[in-house]
């Protein structure tokens, strides 16, 4: 059984270090706290284009900056100016993160991190492209053998005194162990793990963030097999990236593990090292996470399946409307002309109600969706949560106990009723996440005058409506509580959510005129305060139904339907409402009908036709010519946008709809004319 090589010494772990780190793609320097240069690798120097002779120890930092100015790396201006503005930047010596093209047309991300005793590391990334990690310079080479040159000279002429030169290889010594010191520091602040791996799969180094991300001490790593500190679950992901390394490939690949509970994702670059004839001692492992990046991936491809299912959702609304503009309208029609039948309204009215209920299914789809606008209406807040809460009873287990308070008072509020209910029950499975083993979700309202208070919830004073919903759950800490309402934020599982429930919750309340505000510590629970605006219902009037009907009855309307089932209920209701009606299939049928037949006074059409020509474009054609004729649209949903130079403030008659809808929106197209 082969063993492992015993540890490199001093100079040879220096040399490794500052091999590996003149590896990087990344450039890197390090500056004292008097800004004066202390460590830097190639990758630097080529990455902004600095020649050799400015790399040396002790270089200023004002020197590296005045050689961008006057060569006009910093584009127009003052080169004195810019030189000031950066190096007095630099002296604060705090974190920065910068971004910035040079005028090669390379971007570049500069991260800056302080050290102790002030001075800082900044890491130079090419990210324009990735390129692999070359060998650039042998310069810590040529230092250390300029050393040892010295050092044989000085040994030479030692004879005469043997106490000075052991002084000095003691000096020496610590010098070496000093700058071993400072590349660990180094290596260890970088915000990259980095290891090496000998030819037996053995850890002969590591630094800082590469134990801490496989949970060992520090140095716990070396001299330990890649299986033993990996695991089995990652080893196996690793092997063959590993091996073929160890064969003198160079290798990038990405793994997956469990840390701290949670599934994160890492990408690694393997780098071989070899010798001039040829033969692999090991590699060096260079990686970094990318756990955020595949949680916005996986976000993306979420709201891509939101997208495809809107778009399928709008299309099935079209067609299942105007299946119930037929349904709705049959049965409206038989009820209406068999008024005293018990016997028939038995079947008609079970009949119609299951219709009516359909139609309020559509609109949840839309709403779903994101395809139905925002609706505001004065709600009845205590009906909406009485409603709902029977909905949340059957989504929870029954190992958590549902209670309401609506303080038995009226209280409405002006806001679209889909929306509202949709961020309440997302409020209500968030509160069954954190209640994995059971518990109690409690869901009040009531009115409330908000003065100094207001500032809490981002709103004027004034009266409200509050809505509480409270659970006994986990809770949450102030840094998860600080980032609820950020898009793509969740603490669920990888997969298990998108991030956007209480984002999208946010801003419809906000839209709303309203506030949310959010209450949670560990192990207490969790309340949720929404406010939103009090106003006062409207009343339904209905005008006598006979007045509407005689006022214009007789004048000629032209329907235009491509469908036949909805053009024969439609036509029906007018003739009942006491219109004659001529037909069309399509715009343009409709148009040339328009040009030969004078006595058309009024255009019912659907707004989504085939031929070319939709409704709007058809009322917007009419219009042109025949300004004083009244138009009214048919839409099986409402979420077309108008187009430019397309009339869009017309009456729109949402389908499926009842002879009494017909005929208020005749009634508002015939006041827009008078």
């Amino acid at each position: 059984m082969d063993t492992a090589p015993p540890a490199p010494d001093i100079a040879q772990r220096y040399e490794m270090l500052q091999a590996g780190l003149d590896l990087l793609d990344q450039g890197i320097t390090v500056f004292d706290g008097n800004l004066r240069l202390v460590a830097w690798n190639q990758p630097f120097l080529r990455l902004l284009d600095f020649p050799d002779d400015l790399a040396q120890v002790g270089t200023p930092f004002e020197t590296f900056i005045r050689h961008n100015a006057l060569r006009g790396e910093y584009g127009p201006g003052d080169p004195e100016s810019q030189i000031a503005e950066r190096v007095a930047a630099a002296a604060n010596f705090a974190a920065h993160v910068t971004e910035r093209q040079r005028p090669n047309g390379r971007v570049l991300l500069l991260r800056g991190e302080p050290l102790p005793h002030k001075g800082f590391v900044t890491l130079y990334s090419d990210i324009t492209e990735q390129r692999y990690i070359e060998n650039l310079t042998e310069h810590q080479n040529i230092q250390l053998e300029e050393r040892v040159r010295r050092r044989t000279a000085q040994l030479e002429n030692a004879n005469a005194n043997l106490t000075r030169a052991n002084t000095e290889n003691t000096r020496i010594t610590a010098a070496l162990r000093r700058s071993e010191e400072r590349l660990r520091l180094i290596n260890d602040t970088i915000p990259i793990l980095i290891g090496y791996v000998d030819k037996h799969e053995v850890y002969q180094y590591a630094n800082k963030g590469y134990s801490d991300w496989y949970g060992d001490p520090v140095n716990g790593v070396i001299g330990r097999a890649v299986r033993d500190v990996v695991g089995d679950h990652v080893y196996g992901q690793v092997r063959d990236p590993v091996r073929k390394a160890l064969g003198g490939q160079q290798m990038t690949y990405e793994y997956q593990m469990e840390r701290q509970g949670q599934t994160v994702f890492a990408r690694s670059t393997l780098v071989p090292e070899t010798t001039p004839e040829g033969e692999t001692l090991g590699f060096f492992v260079f990686s970094h996470e990318i756990t955020e990046q595949k949680r916005m991936q996986a976000a993306l491809v979420q709201a891509q399946k939101m997208e495809a299912i809107g778009q399928l959702t709008g299309g099935l609304a079209h067609d299942f409307n105007n299946l119930l503009t037929v349904v709705i309208g049959n049965l409206a029609a038989l009820q209406d002309h068999r008024p005293n039948d018990a016997e028939v309204n038995e079947f008609v009215e079970p009949a119609l109600q299951s219709a009516r209920r359909g139609v309020q299914l559509i609109k949840r789809l839309l709403t779903f969706s994101r395809q139905q606008p925002l609706e505001p209406q004065a709600v009845d807040i205590g009906r909406l949560i009485s409603g709902l809460s029977k909905l949340v009873r059957r989504s929870l287990p029954e190992s958590i106990a549902v209670s309401t308070d609506l303080a038995g008072a009226s209280l409405h509020a002006l806001v679209d009723p889909g929306q509202l209910e949709s961020a309440l029950l997302n409020f209500a499975l968030n509160s069954r996440d954190a209640m994995p083993e059971g518990g109690r979700l409690h869901v009040a309202a009531r009115a409330v005058e908000l003065s100094s208070d207001a500032g809490a919830f981002d709103v004027p004073a004034g009266s409200y409506a509050m809505i509480e919903v409270a659970d006994n759950g986990c809770g949450m800490d102030a840094a998860t509580l600080s980032r609820v309402f950020e898009p793509f934020f969740t603490t669920k599982r990888f997969g298990l959510g998108s991030g956007l429930g209480l984002s999208m919750a946010y801003g419809f309340v906000k839209q709303s005129g309203g506030g949310i505000s959010i209450q949670s510590q560990p192990g207490q629970g969790t309340t949720v305060l929404m406010v939103l605006p009090l106003t006062t219902p409207e009343l339904d009037v209905d005008l006598p139904e006979d007045d509407i009907q005689l006022a214009h009855g007789g004048e000629l309307v032209l329907l235009v339907e491509d469908e036949p089932n909805v053009r024969r209920v439609v036509r029906q209701l007018l003739i009942d409402l006491g219109y004659p009606v001529i037909e069309a299939e399509n715009g343009a049928q409709a148009l040339e009908m328009i040009e030969h037949i004078p006595d058309i006074a009024i255009v019912v059409s659907d707004v989504i036709m085939p031929g070319g020509i939709n409704g709007r474009q058809l009322a917007d054609a009419v219009l042109s010519g025949h300004p004083q004729m009244r138009i009214v649209l048919m839409s099986g949903y409402t979420d077309e946008g108008d187009e430019a130079g397309v009339v869009s403030d017309l009456p729109i008659l949402a389908k499926p709809f009842v002879r009494q809808d017909l005929v208020r929106a005749l009634q508002r197209a015939n006041k827009e004319k008078s």
